[in-house]
């Protein structure tokens, strides 16, 4: 490890302008997307962090001053959508409930899709906590993020993973029926978030984790995804946003041909995980995207500072020249 560092000549958010816009940077920047931590570190619990706007929002921004790492605050967890639409959740608890989860699904049959709705984008689920923390973020002039999401992902979310894997075989048609609904809901909560804040500082910030092919195929990634999402990113950017965070979750490797038709902005992130080689991210998002990862999660959780160090020593070494 380093034993005497060069002192930081930008601030974070210095740090991520330059970086958007093309320009030098003094070090590469660091985003540990650490929201339990945050929570735990200084104090609050898990619960207090996912239903309390204001106490989520100063954890990370406390946080944040004491490791000095790069990054914004924001408000997100998986299960988004699912709330939402209608689900019965549950808020962490236990000492192993690390997130929101879902005690009951808004659909659970065939029916139950016919006679889902969009729900109203202003009251529904977590969208009131979401508005909270970002007239947060614009009263302390950082980044304002949009809740997003891939539209399956969302859709996976109303009726459960298992439930949409069968109907993906089964009954496709509601498979794309939810995943619309999800599109439809997504594109209001844009338009919410604009109408609210203006695009100036929007981040539209999206994740692809029912993508993964751990769970689907490439042939059913083109079929049900695919469309959806370009659909969002390209009428999220003509609505004036100006880029996507996007975290491409888990083996994403046969994907990427694909994905990487997908518009980010100018330019996007690309958010990858450990199963996805940097050079291989590089090759596929690097004309038009900033790549961020692909540091192991579990490393950083339990590992050694010097396992953690040699990590990124060895993502910045290998992708610097890129």
């Amino acid at each position: 490890m380093l034993s005497n560092p060069k002192p930081d000549r930008m601030t974070p958010m210095e740090r991520m302008d330059a970086l958007m816009a093309g320009k030098p940077i003094d070090r590469v920047p660091f985003f540990p997307f650490a929201l339990g931590f945050c929570a735990q570190n200084v104090g609050y619990s898990l619960a207090e962090f996912y239903n309390d706007p204001e106490k989520c929002f100063w954890s990370q921004v406390w946080t944040q001053e004491q490791y000095g790492y790069d990054g914004f605050p924001q408000y997100r967890y998986a299960n988004f959508g699912a709330w939402e639409f209608g689900a019965e959740i549950d808020f962490p608890r236990g000492k192993y409930d690390m997130a929101p989860k879902v005690i009951r699904f808004a659909v659970n049959s065939e029916k139950d899709v016919e006679n889902l709705g969009v729900p109203d984008v202003k009251t529904a689920g977590a969208i009131p906590l979401y508005m909270q923390f970002s007239k947060l973020q614009e009263k302390y002039g950082l980044p304002i993020t949009v809740p997003c999401g891939s539209p399956i992902s969302r859709a996976s979310n109303i009726c459960g993973v298992d439930l949409f894997c069968r109907w993906i075989i089964k009954a496709p048609e509601l498979v794309h029926r939810l995943a619309q609904l999800a599109t439809d809901f997504i594109l209001q909560i844009v338009q919410y978030w604009i109408d609210s804040f203006g695009t100036d500082r929007l981040v539209a910030a999206d994740g692809t984790h029912m993508e993964a092919n751990n769970l689907l195929s490439p042939k059913h990634v083109e079929e049900f995804a695919f469309p959806y999402l370009i659909e969002v990113h390209d009428k999220v950017l003509a609505m004036g946003v100006k880029y996507f965070y996007t975290h491409f979750c888990g083996d994403q490797n046969l994907n990427l041909p694909l994905f990487s038709q997908i518009p980010m902005g100018n330019p996007g992130i690309a958010s990858i995980s450990p199963e996805v080689d940097l050079t291989t991210a590089i090759k596929f998002f690097g004309d038009n995207c900033v790549i961020a990862g692909n540091i192991e999660p579990q490393i950083l959780q339990t590992g050694t500072p010097q396992e953690v160090f040699a990590l990124g020593k060895e993502a910045i070494l290998k992708a610097k020249y890129d």
